[in-house]
C-alpha cells in the first residue's frame, strides 16, 4: 500500500482532516499552562519582567485559540471544502502567533537574558511542543511548517549568535530536528489517507463487481476446475434462454452450447467447431476467441480465457454490427470508392495471385489506360465533373470485366486492364481492341456532352518469367509512346521503348553530371543595331558537346534538364560565364540572358542576378534579363514584383518571343520594360504577305511608342533584312543571317567590325550600304 502525497487526497478525506485539527482542544490548556509554568520560573531565576509578560501572553493565547476552537465546533458538524479551508487557515494563523511566541521567549532565554536554566526551559518548552505538532497537526501540512519555523528560527538564531561551539553546534542540529518533524507528520498524514481510501476501495470494488456483473453488455460465465458453471450474470441468462442466471449455474459449457442447437440457433460444424475450441482453451489456460453466426443472420464473439487451478472465464457478445462494419472497411480498402473497381493494391494482389495460379507457361496481357487531356476537364469543368467522366469510364470498363478480365482503377484518371490468359499478341490486341473500341463515345455528365479519349499502353508477357511490377514498367513504356505518338491511341510494348527510356535516363544522368561539373559551355549571337550595323549585344545561349553523342540541341537537353529540376542551374550557369565574358569585352558591348519560370519562382533570382555583376565587376546597364510571356503568366503579381527588384538594380529587361504566347499589350505598359523582342515566326511569310508585313510594322510602331527599344529575332535571309530596314525599322536584329552563335573571344574580335551587304563583317572604316 504506497503512501499517498497530500495532492492525492481527495476533497472528504481533506475535510475530514481539518476536522481533526479541533479534537482534543482541552490540550491546549494543558500546554498553555506548562508554558506559563516555565515562563513564571524563568521570572523568579532571572527577575527580568519580560518573562512575567510571556507568562501572562502563553495563558491569553492558550485561551484564545480553546476558546476559538470551541466556538468552531458547529461548524464542524456540516462542514464543506470551502469552509474548511477557510478553518484550516485561521487555525494556521492563530497557531502561528502562538508558534511565533514561544520560539521568541526560546530566542530572548537563550541570547538577550541566559540562565542555563532559563535556557533549557525554553529548549524544552519548544521541543516538546514540536514532537505534540506531529500526533495533533498532521492534518494540516501548513501548519505543521509554519510551527517549525516560527519556533526552530527563533532558537537557532539564538543559539547561533550565542557564538560558543556548543551552542554554535546545538543550533545547527536544530534545524534536521525541523525537518523530521515535518517528514513525519507528512508520512503519518499519507499512511491515514492510504487506509482510509484502501478501505473505501475495497467496498466500492464488492459493491462494483455485483452491478458490473449484472449490468455489463457481454454474457458471462465462469466455470469450475470440473468445468461446471459457478458464476453467471443476467445477460449470459437471456443470450442462452434462461430466466434466471441461477439456472445456468452447474450446467456444463457442452450442455449450455447444445441448448443453442436444439432452438435451432445454431449449426451442429459451429457447436462441434466453439466446443472444441473453446473446452481446449478453458483446460490449458490459453486465452482463445471463437466467432459464431447464428441462423438468424447474427453473429456472437465467445472469448475463452484461463481455467487451470482459477475459475475458467467466458464472455460472449453480439457483433453483428461489427462483422458487418469490417466487411464494408474491407471492401472500401479494397476497392475504389468512386467506381466500384478493385483499387491498386487490391488489384495487385489479384494479378499476383492469378500469375502465381495455373499455366506458368500461358501468356497474359496487362494495359495501363490513361485518358487524355482529363486535367482540363477539372480545371474547366470542375472536379465534380471530372469525377462523372471517371465513374462513367469506369461504368463502361466494368461491362468488360470477366473471370479471365480483371480491372481496377489505379489511381486519377488512370486504369488497368488484367488479361489473365492469350494465345499470342494478336490475340490480346483483338480482345484489348473490342475493349478500347467500347470505351470511346460521349458521354453525359452534369449537362455536359464529353467525348471520352484514352490512350494505352500494352504488355504481353509469359507469365513465368514477369511479376506485377515487371510488367507494369513496360506498360507504363507503352502509355508514354501512345502520348508522344498523338494520343487518343494504344501501343504494344517494343523492346526498343525500353532501349528509348533507358537512354533517355542515361541522359538525364549524364546532364546532370555536365552540370554539376559545370561542362556545358556558353556561346553567343550577335544582335546588330540596325543604325550602325554593328554588335550592341549578345545572347548569351547555352551548349552541350557529349563526350560520346557529340553536340546534343538545346532543344533536347533544356527540356530534359526541366524534368529533372536543373534549369535554374543552368541559368545560373549561362548568368554567371556571361556577366564574366562581357566584363572582357569593350564597354559599349552588352549581354542579354534568359530566365526561366522556375527562376522566378524563388525569390532568389535577384540575388543571383545581383552576386553575378559583382563577382564579375559587370555594370549593371550592360546585362539584359529576357522573361518570356509564359514566366509572367505564372504568379503574375510575385513575378512583376521581382521584375521591378532586377530593374531596380539597374539590369535591363526584355520581353522575349513577344508574339507566340498570349501576346498581352498590357506587358508593355504595366511591366518596367526596355525592350520587346519579336519572334522570328512572323518573318516567315513578310515577303510575300502585306498582311503580316503590316502586322509586324504595327507591332514595332506601337512598342516605339510606349518607349519601348525593338528586337526582330529570326532574322534568315537578306530580303527579310532589307524590309526590315526600309519599312519596318526596329532598333536591333539578330538571327543567322548574322552568322553562327559565337565564343566570347570570337565576340571580342567581331565588335569593332561593321556587317555589310555581301553577308560579311569588315572593319568599322569601310563604308557600309544600307
Amino acid at each position: 500500500m504506497g503512501i499517498r502525497k497530500i495532492t492525492d487526497i481527495p476533497e472528504d478525506v481533506y475535510v475530514q482532516f481539518v476536522r481533526s485539527l479541533f479534537a482534543n482542544s482541552g490540550t491546549l490548556i494543558v500546554g498553555a499552562l506548562c508554558h506559563v509554568a516555565v515562563a513564571l520560573v524563568a521570572y523568579i531565576r532571572t527577575e527580568r519582567p519580560l518573562f512575567a509578560l510571556f507568562s501572562v501572553l502563553f495563558l491569553a493565547v492558550g485561551v484564545w485559540r480553546y476558546f476559538d476552537m470551541q466556538r468552531c465546533r458547529e461548524r464542524l458538524e456540516k462542514l464543506d471544502l470551502e469552509t474548511a479551508r477557510e478553518l484550516e487557515t485561521s487555525y494556521v494563523v492563530k497557531g502561528g502567533i502562538q508558534g511565533l511566541l514561544l520560539g521568541t521567549f526560546g530566542f530572548v532565554a537563550i541570547y538577550l537574558y541566559p540562565d542555563l536554566f532559563v535556557e533549557l526551559g525554553a529548549l524544552s518548552v519548544n521541543l516538546a511542543s514540536l514532537v505534540t505538532v506531529v500526533g495533533r497537526n498532521y492534518g494540516s501540512p501548513r501548519m505543521v511548517v509554519v510551527f517549525v519555523t516560527t519556533m526552530l528560527v527563533p532558537v537557532g538564531t539564538g543559539l547561533l549568535l550565542h557564538a560558543e561551539l556548543a551552542h554554535v553546534v546545538l543550533g545547527l542540529l536544530i534545524f534536521p530536528f525541523g525537518l523530521i518533524i515535518i517528514s513525519n507528520a507528512a508520512g503519518l498524514r499519507g499512511i491515514l489517507a492510504s487506509v482510509v481510501l484502501e478501505r473505501r476501495k475495497v467496498s466500492q470494488l464488492a459493491q462494483r463487481f455485483d452491478r458490473a456483473l449484472n449490468t455489463m453488455s457481454h454474457g458471462l460465465i465462469m466455470f469450475s476446475p470440473e468445468g461446471r458453471a459457478v458464476v453467471a450474470n443476467a445477460q449470459a441468462a437471456e443470450f442462452l434462454g434462461f430466466r434466471s442466471s441461477e439456472q445456468l449455474l452447474g450446467r456444463s459449457l457442452k450442455a449450455l452450447l447444445l441448448r443453442g442447437v436444439a432452438g435451432k440457433l445454431l449449426r451442429g460444424k459451429d457447436y462441434v467447431h466453439a466446443e472444441t475450441q473453446l473446452t481446449k482453451a478453458l483446460k490449458q489456460g490459453r486465452g482463445r476467441k471463437v466467432l459464431l453466426p447464428l441462423t438468424d443472420g447474427r453473429y456472437f464473439e465467445f472469448s475463452a480465457r484461463e481455467g487451470r487451478e482459477e475459475l475458467g472465464v467466458i464472455t460472449f457478445e453480439e457483433v453483428t454490427q461489427r462483422v458487418e462494419a469490417e466487411a464494408r472497411i474491407r471492401h472500401m480498402a479494397r476497392y475504389d470508392s468512386l467506381t466500384d473497381l478493385p483499387n491498386r493494391a487490391y488489384f495487385h494482389e489479384m494479378v499476383t495471385n492469378l500469375m502465381a495460379s495455373g499455366d506458368p507457361d500461358r501468356l497474359c496481357g496487362l494495359a495501363v489506360l490513361d485518358l487524355d487531356d482529363f486535367k482540363s476537364v477539372n480545371d474547366t469543368l470542375g472536379h465534380p465533373v471530372g469525377d462523372g467522366l471517371i465513374y462513367a469510364v469506369a461504368e463502361r470498363l466494368s461491362g468488360c470485366a470477366t473471370d479471365n478480365v480483371k480491372i481496377s482503377r489505379f489511381g486519377g484518371d488512370e486504369f488497368m486492364i488484367f488479361i489473365n490468359r492469350v494465345e499470342d499478341e494478336n490475340d490480346f490486341a483483338l480482345q484489348f481492341q473490342t475493349i478500347f473500341d467500347r470505351l470511346q463515345g460521349e458521354v453525359e455528365v452534369a449537362g455536359h456532352s464529353l467525348r471520352i479519349q484514352a490512350s494505352a499502353g500494352a504488355v504481353v508477357v509469359p507469365v513465368r518469367s514477369y511479376d506485377m511490377d515487371a510488367i507494369t514498367v513496360k506498360a507504363d513504356l507503352a502509355l508514354y509512346n501512345a502520348k508522344e505518338q498523338g494520343k487518343n491511341r494504344w501501343r504494344l510494348f517494343k523492346e526498343e521503348m525500353d532501349e528509348a527510356f533507358r537512354s533517355k535516363q542515361v541522359m538525364k544522368a549524364d546532364l546532370r553530371s555536365a552540370i554539376q561539373a559545370r561542362a556545358l559551355r556558353v556561346v553567343y549571337q550577335p544582335i546588330i543595331d540596325m543604325r550602325t550595323m554593328r554588335i550592341s549585344d549578345c545572347e548569351a545561349l547555352c551548349r552541350w558537346d557529349h563526350p560520346e553523342l557529340g553536340p546534343i540541341s538545346p532543344a533536347v537537353f533544356i527540356p530534359l534538364a526541366e524534368e529533372i529540376g536543373l534549369v535554374s542551374e543552368i541559368s545560373a550557369l549561362v548568368l554567371e560565364a556571361a556577366c564574366q565574358e562581357c566584363a572582357r569585352w569593350p564597354e559599349d558591348l552588352g549581354v542579354s540572358v534568359n530566365l526561366s519560370a522556375k527562376d522566378f519562382h524563388s525569390g532568389a533570382v535577384v540575388d543571383k542576378v545581383r552576386n553575378a555583376l559583382t563577382k564579375a565587376g559587370l555594370a549593371a546597364h550592360r546585362l539584359e534579363v529576357e522573361v518570356t510571356e509564359t514566366t509572367l503568366l505564372d504568379d503574375r503579381a510575385l513575378n512583376r514584383h521581382y521584375i521591378n527588384e532586377l530593374k531596380a538594380l539597374g539590369v535591363r529587361i526584355a520581353l522575349d518571343d513577344f508574339g507566340t504566347g498570349y501576346s498581352s499589350l498590357s506587358y508593355l505598359h504595366t511591366l518596367p520594360l526596355d525592350r520587346v523582342k519579336i519572334d522570328g515566326s512572323f518573318l516567315q511569310d513578310i515577303i510575300g504577305n502585306s498582311r503580316s508585313h503590316q502586322l509586324l510594322k504595327s507591332v514595332v510602331e506601337l512598342s516605339r511608342n510606349l518607349g519601348l527599344a525593338v528586337t526582330v529575332e529570326g532574322v534568315e535571309t537578306f530580303e527579310q533584312l532589307k524590309i526590315l530596314a526600309e519599312s519596318v525599322k526596329p532598333d536591333r536584329v539578330q538571327g543567322f543571317l548574322f552568322g553562327s552563335a559565337l565564343s566570347s573571344s570570337g565576340i571580342e574580335t567581331m565588335s569593332n567590325m561593321v556587317w555589310s551587304p555581301d553577308g560579311k563583317f569588315r572593319k568599322h572604316d569601310l563604308t557600309v550600304q544600307h
